[in-house]
Protein backbone atom coordinates (compact mmCIF):
# COMPACT_ATOMS: atom_id res chain seq x y z
CA UNK A 1 0.00 0.00 0.00
CA UNK A 2 1.25 3.50 -0.85
CA UNK A 3 2.45 6.08 1.63
CA UNK A 4 -0.04 8.11 3.68
CA UNK A 5 -2.97 5.95 2.55
CA UNK A 6 -6.46 5.59 3.99
CA UNK A 7 -7.38 2.69 1.71
CA UNK A 8 -7.00 0.04 4.43
CA UNK A 9 -9.32 2.03 6.70
CA UNK A 10 -12.08 2.37 4.11
CA UNK A 11 -11.69 -0.89 2.15
CA UNK A 12 -14.43 -2.69 4.07
CA UNK A 13 -16.80 0.26 3.64
CA UNK A 14 -16.10 0.37 -0.09
CA UNK A 15 -16.69 -3.35 -0.52
CA UNK A 16 -20.04 -3.22 1.29
CA UNK A 17 -21.55 -0.21 -0.46
CA UNK A 18 -24.90 -1.09 -2.06
CA UNK A 19 -24.86 -1.55 -5.80
CA UNK A 20 -27.07 1.51 -6.18
CA UNK A 21 -24.76 3.89 -4.29
CA UNK A 22 -24.04 6.02 -7.35
CA UNK A 23 -27.75 6.71 -7.97
CA UNK A 24 -28.03 9.06 -4.98
CA UNK A 25 -27.07 12.72 -4.95
CA UNK A 26 -23.65 13.63 -3.63
CA UNK A 27 -21.26 10.99 -2.34
CA UNK A 28 -21.96 8.12 0.11
CA UNK A 29 -22.40 9.43 3.66
CA UNK A 30 -20.38 6.48 4.99
CA UNK A 31 -17.33 7.92 3.22
CA UNK A 32 -17.57 11.40 4.76
CA UNK A 33 -14.19 12.12 6.36
CA UNK A 34 -14.34 15.68 7.63
CA UNK A 35 -16.31 18.92 7.40
CA UNK A 36 -16.14 22.55 8.37
CA UNK A 37 -18.59 25.29 7.46
CA UNK A 38 -19.46 25.07 3.78
CA UNK A 39 -16.93 22.32 3.04
CA UNK A 40 -17.15 18.53 3.30
CA UNK A 41 -14.39 16.04 2.49
CA UNK A 42 -15.18 12.50 1.36
CA UNK A 43 -13.00 9.48 0.96
CA UNK A 44 -12.45 8.12 -2.54
CA UNK A 45 -9.57 5.77 -3.44
CA UNK A 46 -7.04 8.25 -4.81
CA UNK A 47 -4.30 7.19 -2.37
CA UNK A 48 -1.83 5.46 -4.65
CA UNK A 49 1.37 7.46 -5.25
CA UNK A 50 3.72 6.60 -8.12
CA UNK A 51 7.00 7.40 -6.39
CA UNK A 52 9.04 6.74 -9.56
CA UNK A 53 7.26 9.51 -11.50
CA UNK A 54 9.21 12.30 -13.15
CA UNK A 55 6.18 14.47 -13.84
CA UNK A 56 3.16 15.18 -11.63
CA UNK A 57 -0.12 16.43 -13.11
CA UNK A 58 -2.09 18.30 -10.45
CA UNK A 59 -5.81 19.08 -10.50
CA UNK A 60 -7.61 20.90 -7.69
CA UNK A 61 -9.82 18.05 -6.38
CA UNK A 62 -11.57 15.00 -7.84
CA UNK A 63 -15.10 15.74 -9.05
CA UNK A 64 -18.13 13.66 -8.12
CA UNK A 65 -18.16 11.68 -11.39
CA UNK A 66 -14.47 10.86 -11.09
CA UNK A 67 -14.87 9.92 -7.42
CA UNK A 68 -17.83 7.62 -8.08
CA UNK A 69 -15.94 5.87 -10.86
CA UNK A 70 -12.92 5.33 -8.61
CA UNK A 71 -15.15 4.01 -5.84
CA UNK A 72 -16.88 1.64 -8.29
CA UNK A 73 -13.55 0.33 -9.62
CA UNK A 74 -12.22 -0.27 -6.10
CA UNK A 75 -15.47 -1.93 -4.99
CA UNK A 76 -15.47 -4.33 -7.96
CA UNK A 77 -11.80 -5.15 -7.42
CA UNK A 78 -12.29 -5.91 -3.74
CA UNK A 79 -15.38 -8.02 -4.37
CA UNK A 80 -13.40 -9.85 -7.04
CA UNK A 81 -10.79 -10.87 -4.51
CA UNK A 82 -8.00 -8.54 -5.54
CA UNK A 83 -5.57 -7.29 -2.90
CA UNK A 84 -5.85 -3.85 -1.32
CA UNK A 85 -2.80 -2.69 -3.28
CA UNK A 86 -4.21 -3.94 -6.59
CA UNK A 87 -7.61 -2.38 -5.90
CA UNK A 88 -6.06 0.97 -4.95
CA UNK A 89 -3.89 1.08 -8.06
CA UNK A 90 -6.82 0.16 -10.31
CA UNK A 91 -8.99 2.89 -8.77
CA UNK A 92 -6.31 5.56 -9.12
CA UNK A 93 -6.08 4.99 -12.87
CA UNK A 94 -9.43 6.75 -13.37
CA UNK A 95 -7.74 9.96 -12.18
CA UNK A 96 -5.85 10.27 -15.44
CA UNK A 97 -7.53 13.27 -17.08
CA UNK A 98 -9.56 11.88 -19.98
CA UNK A 99 -11.39 13.26 -23.02
CA UNK A 100 -10.70 16.62 -24.71
CA UNK A 101 -8.84 17.85 -21.62
CA UNK A 102 -6.20 15.15 -22.09
CA UNK A 103 -5.79 15.95 -25.79
CA UNK A 104 -5.26 19.64 -25.02
CA UNK A 105 -2.91 18.88 -22.14
CA UNK A 106 -0.74 16.67 -24.34
CA UNK A 107 -0.50 19.42 -26.97
CA UNK A 108 0.42 22.03 -24.36
CA UNK A 109 3.08 19.88 -22.71
CA UNK A 110 4.60 18.91 -26.05
CA UNK A 111 4.66 22.55 -27.19
CA UNK A 112 6.95 23.60 -24.31
CA UNK A 113 9.32 20.66 -24.70
CA UNK A 114 8.24 18.30 -21.91
CA UNK A 115 8.13 15.29 -24.22
CA UNK A 116 11.67 15.97 -25.40
CA UNK A 117 12.95 16.29 -21.81
CA UNK A 118 11.35 12.95 -20.96
CA UNK A 119 12.77 11.29 -24.06
CA UNK A 120 9.32 10.64 -25.52
CA UNK A 121 7.90 11.15 -29.00
CA UNK A 122 4.91 12.79 -27.29
CA UNK A 123 3.58 13.13 -23.75
CA UNK A 124 0.66 11.02 -25.02
CA UNK A 125 2.96 8.12 -24.09
CA UNK A 126 2.39 8.97 -20.42
CA UNK A 127 -1.07 7.39 -20.77
CA UNK A 128 0.12 4.32 -22.68
CA UNK A 129 3.67 2.94 -22.80
CA UNK A 130 5.28 5.18 -20.16
CA UNK A 131 2.77 5.39 -17.32
CA UNK A 132 5.62 4.79 -14.86
CA UNK A 133 6.86 8.34 -15.54
CA UNK A 134 3.70 10.16 -14.43
CA UNK A 135 1.75 10.65 -11.22
CA UNK A 136 -1.83 11.96 -11.41
CA UNK A 137 -3.02 13.76 -8.31
CA UNK A 138 -5.00 16.66 -6.86
CA UNK A 139 -3.98 19.44 -4.49
CA UNK A 140 -6.99 18.35 -2.44
CA UNK A 141 -6.48 14.60 -2.74
CA UNK A 142 -9.91 13.56 -1.51
CA UNK A 143 -13.11 15.02 -3.04
CA UNK A 144 -14.18 18.32 -1.50
CA UNK A 145 -17.80 19.39 -1.73
CA UNK A 146 -18.85 22.99 -1.19
CA UNK A 147 -22.45 23.35 -0.05
CA UNK A 148 -23.22 19.98 -1.61
CA UNK A 149 -21.57 20.70 -4.95
CA UNK A 150 -18.11 20.00 -6.31
CA UNK A 151 -15.50 22.48 -5.12
CA UNK A 152 -14.23 24.66 -7.95
CA UNK A 153 -11.13 26.16 -6.35
CA UNK A 154 -12.29 29.57 -5.11
CA UNK A 155 -11.22 30.70 -1.66
CA UNK A 156 -8.43 28.17 -1.08
CA UNK A 157 -5.98 30.80 0.16
CA UNK A 158 -8.52 32.08 2.71
CA UNK A 159 -9.55 28.71 4.12
CA UNK A 160 -7.45 27.25 6.93
CA UNK A 161 -9.50 24.06 6.62
CA UNK A 162 -8.64 23.55 2.94
CA UNK A 163 -5.00 24.48 3.43
CA UNK A 164 -4.85 21.85 6.16
CA UNK A 165 -6.07 19.28 3.61
CA UNK A 166 -3.32 20.38 1.21
CA UNK A 167 -0.70 20.05 3.94
CA UNK A 168 -1.99 16.71 5.19
CA UNK A 169 -2.19 14.87 1.87
CA UNK A 170 -0.53 16.74 -1.02
CA UNK A 171 2.59 17.93 0.83
CA UNK A 172 3.86 14.38 1.59
CA UNK A 173 3.50 13.52 -2.10
CA UNK A 174 5.62 16.54 -2.99
CA UNK A 175 8.30 15.57 -0.52
CA UNK A 176 8.31 12.00 -1.86
CA UNK A 177 8.63 13.26 -5.45
CA UNK A 178 11.25 15.89 -4.74
CA UNK A 179 12.81 15.97 -8.22
CA UNK A 180 9.64 15.72 -10.32
CA UNK A 181 8.16 18.47 -12.47
CA UNK A 182 4.75 19.64 -11.23
CA UNK A 183 2.12 20.77 -13.72
CA UNK A 184 -0.81 22.49 -11.96
CA UNK A 185 -3.98 22.54 -14.03
CA UNK A 186 -5.59 25.90 -13.35
CA UNK A 187 -5.01 28.83 -11.02
CA UNK A 188 -6.32 27.08 -7.88
CA UNK A 189 -3.98 24.10 -8.32
CA UNK A 190 -1.11 26.49 -8.99
CA UNK A 191 -1.98 28.46 -5.83
CA UNK A 192 -1.83 25.22 -3.85
CA UNK A 193 1.61 24.42 -5.29
CA UNK A 194 2.84 27.91 -4.49
CA UNK A 195 1.50 27.57 -0.95
CA UNK A 196 3.62 24.44 -0.49
CA UNK A 197 6.63 26.34 -1.78
CA UNK A 198 6.06 28.76 1.11
CA UNK A 199 5.76 25.78 3.47
CA UNK A 200 9.03 24.26 2.23
CA UNK A 201 7.50 21.13 0.71
CA UNK A 202 8.09 22.10 -2.92
CA UNK A 203 10.71 24.05 -4.87
CA UNK A 204 9.41 26.87 -7.05
CA UNK A 205 11.71 25.66 -9.85
CA UNK A 206 9.68 22.43 -10.00
CA UNK A 207 6.41 24.18 -10.92
CA UNK A 208 5.51 24.40 -14.60
CA UNK A 209 3.06 27.28 -14.48
CA UNK A 210 1.98 29.55 -17.30
CA UNK A 211 0.01 26.99 -19.29
CA UNK A 212 -3.65 27.79 -20.01
CA UNK A 213 -6.05 25.35 -18.37
CA UNK A 214 -6.57 22.46 -20.84
CA UNK A 215 -10.36 22.50 -20.50
CA UNK A 216 -12.30 22.49 -23.76
CA UNK A 217 -13.99 25.70 -22.57
CA UNK A 218 -10.60 27.41 -22.88
CA UNK A 219 -10.24 26.72 -26.59
CA UNK A 220 -9.21 30.19 -27.79
CA UNK A 221 -6.45 30.67 -25.20
CA UNK A 222 -5.12 27.18 -25.95
CA UNK A 223 -5.19 27.82 -29.70
CA UNK A 224 -3.21 31.04 -29.30
CA UNK A 225 -0.70 29.45 -26.92
CA UNK A 226 -0.12 26.65 -29.45
CA UNK A 227 0.25 29.08 -32.35
CA UNK A 228 -2.93 27.91 -34.04
CA UNK A 229 -4.70 31.26 -33.87
CA UNK A 230 -3.13 34.67 -34.58
CA UNK A 231 -3.31 37.52 -32.08
CA UNK A 232 -5.31 39.62 -34.56
CA UNK A 233 -8.24 37.20 -34.43
CA UNK A 234 -8.45 36.91 -30.65
CA UNK A 235 -11.51 38.12 -28.79
CA UNK A 236 -11.15 41.04 -26.39
CA UNK A 237 -11.40 38.75 -23.34
CA UNK A 238 -8.23 36.84 -24.25
CA UNK A 239 -5.05 38.44 -22.84
CA UNK A 240 -2.40 37.55 -25.38
CA UNK A 241 0.31 39.33 -23.38
CA UNK A 242 -0.29 37.10 -20.36
CA UNK A 243 -0.23 33.99 -22.52
CA UNK A 244 3.05 35.12 -24.09
CA UNK A 245 4.53 35.67 -20.63
CA UNK A 246 3.27 32.26 -19.53
CA UNK A 247 4.83 30.51 -22.50
CA UNK A 248 8.18 32.21 -21.95
CA UNK A 249 8.15 31.24 -18.27
CA UNK A 250 7.13 27.65 -19.05
CA UNK A 251 9.92 27.22 -21.60
CA UNK A 252 12.46 28.42 -19.03
CA UNK A 253 11.21 25.99 -16.38
CA UNK A 254 11.37 23.03 -18.76
CA UNK A 255 14.80 24.03 -20.01
CA UNK A 256 16.15 24.18 -16.44
CA UNK A 257 14.47 20.95 -15.34
CA UNK A 258 17.01 18.19 -14.78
Amino acid sequence: MSMNSLFDKYANTLAHLPGSFAEHAGLPASLRMDAEGRYEVYYAPFDHVNTSARIVLVGITPGRTQALEAISVARRALLGGRSFTEAAEAAKKVASFAGPLRKNLIALLDSVGVSERLGLASTADLWTSHTHLVHFTSALRYPVMERGKGYGGAGLARSAFLKKQVERWFAPECRALSSALYVPLGTAAQAACEYLVQQGSLDAKQILGGLPHPSGANAERIAYFLGRKPRSLLSSKTRADLLDEGRTAALKVVEAWA
